[in-house]
């Protein structure tokens, strides 16, 4: 079970698997539902090697009311979804499809509907101004990746206020919604465009943008199954309507569009009495199971939980080391036991003792330390992932900064999340790579500020 937990179990998405269409009644006989839905940061990923998602949770939970084991499927585009449906590899679209006459006559929507539109995204500046009206995008920079549903909103805007809107087409393929987001964050670019959905799980990243202006009209949408399923769409309505479900919903809300993901500030904390922090005879006891430097134990748990060892993250991480519940299940330790500092330190050794030797292709000892590091907070998938797209476009499967990096920041673009050597998917690459960086980096702190005062 561990294995499957570290390496990612991926028997959700088994090639040539075509379940027969079915309604409620046959998928009850079977015990078992299968959804399609996308890779993206609002409906379904990995992380750590657990499954997550705003969709993938409410398709969980449904699941869970009828009884019904969830199988996922993962289309590669929206299209997909629709045709893996009617070819009967999916019995529901854990996804929002938007709702309009045409699809109406060929499939059912059910579920939970959602109002959405596009919104600008902006940096809030010092004294809290925004733009607070469209018709103040009058000569005004807004930045867009060409093609997108945006760039045609923003066309019709700038034609509806007669002119002005100074629209950039980014040009970089490799260039997502959520890479503009980012660069108005950082102020590389005033403004862009998103759908209000992943406006609002970015700013959970990012404290400093605003998303509250919308630009366009809202759109219904919800999941849908296939006419011939009746009874099915019934269900998911009357749970999407029980009260019963609606602290799940409430819950799912609050994980990935409100609760913050920003990291703890990171900084380089000062060093009382020559020592980093009350935990430091653990981290020097367990170190030597790795052979590393006990700094860069010390380091990562100050990068989980700022030494606080009853600290949970959003993602459920638990403990000084940030250790996931799966995990410590399939390694035999019982959750309320995480939050124990020795238990937590221990357990999460064995974690890195593990990821560690599925680097024997890694020889170079300080190359390895970061890729089971990586692997520590994206899951060895994903950083295997990396090594194969490495390899693929000619790079060094076994080097870190330039080759591996690349692609792990490349992992959030389709074009590579969908590629066929890739198994474990999305990845938002930008937290796995300042991970790394700045773990190593506060342990060289330590290292430096410890010998000082010796």
């Amino acid at each position: 079970m561990l294995l499957l937990l570290l390496t990612g179990c991926y028997s959700n998405q088994e090639k040539g698997k075509s379940p027969a269409a079915a309604d409620l009644s046959q998928l009850k006989e079977k015990g078992e539902i299968t959804a399609v839905t996308l890779y993206s940061s609002t409906s379904y990923f990995l992380y750590r090697m657990e499954s997550m998602g705003y969709e993938y949770d409410l398709m969980k939970d449904f699941a869970n009311s009828q009884g019904l084991k969830l199988t996922i499927v993962v289309a590669e585009n929206v299209a997909r979804l629709i045709d893996m449906l009617r070819a009967g590899e999916a019995d529901v679209v854990a996804y929002p499809i938007p709702v309009n006459n045409r699809l109406k006559s060929e499939v059912l929507f059910c579920g939970r509907e959602e109002l959405s539109s596009q919104v600008l995204v902006q940096c809030i500046d010092r004294n809290g101004k925004r733009v607070a009206d469209v018709t103040e995008l009058i000569d005004k920079d807004i930045y867009i990746t060409p093609g997108s549903p945006y760039h045609d909103r923003l066309k019709n805007l700038d034609a509806e206020l007669g002119g002005g809107i100074c629209i950039h087409d980014i040009d970089r393929d490799t260039i997502t919604t959520e890479d503009l987001i980012e660069m108005v964050s950082k102020g590389d670019i005033p403004y862009t465009v998103s759908d209000g959905k992943t406006a609002r799980l970015n700013k959970t990243y990012y404290w400093n943008i605003d998303v509250s202006l919308e630009i366009s009209f809202q759109q219904r949408s919800s999941w849908v199954v296939r006419k011939s399923s009746p009874h099915l769409a019934e269900a998911i309505n009357r749970w999407a309507s029980d009260k019963v479900s609606e602290p799940v919903y409430k819950a799912a809300i609050k994980r990935y569009f409100e609760l913050s993901k920003k990291i703890l500030e990171i900084s380089m904390p000062e060093i009382e009495n020559g020592n980093i922090s009350p935990y430091d005879p653990l981290f020097k006891k367990y170190a030597g199971t790795l052979g590393w430097d006990w700094e860069i134990l010390a380091s990562l748990a100050y990068q989980e939980s700022h030494f606080k060892p009853a600290v949970v993250s959003w993602a459920g991480a638990m403990g000084l080391m940030g250790v996931m519940p799966g995990t410590a299940l399939a390694l035999g330790v019982p959750l309320d036991d995480l939050s124990d500092p020795e238990t937590s330190i221990k357990t999460g050794v064995e974690v890195l003792r593990r990821f560690h030797k599925g680097f024997d292709n890694v020889s170079d000892s300080t190359e390895r330390i970061k890729f089971t590091l990586a692997s520590y907070n994206a899951g060895i998938g994903h950083i295997q992932d990396a090594q194969r797209l490495a390899g693929k476009y000619g790079r060094d499967p076994a080097v870190w900064e330039d080759n591996i990096t690349e692609f792990i920041l490349l992992k959030r673009e389709p074009e590579y999340y969908n590629d066929p050597v890739v198994k474990y998917g999305y990845l938002r690459g930008t937290e796995t790579y300042n991970y790394v960086r700045e773990i190593l980096g506060r342990a060289d702190y330590y290292k430096q500020q410890l010998r000082n005062i010796n």
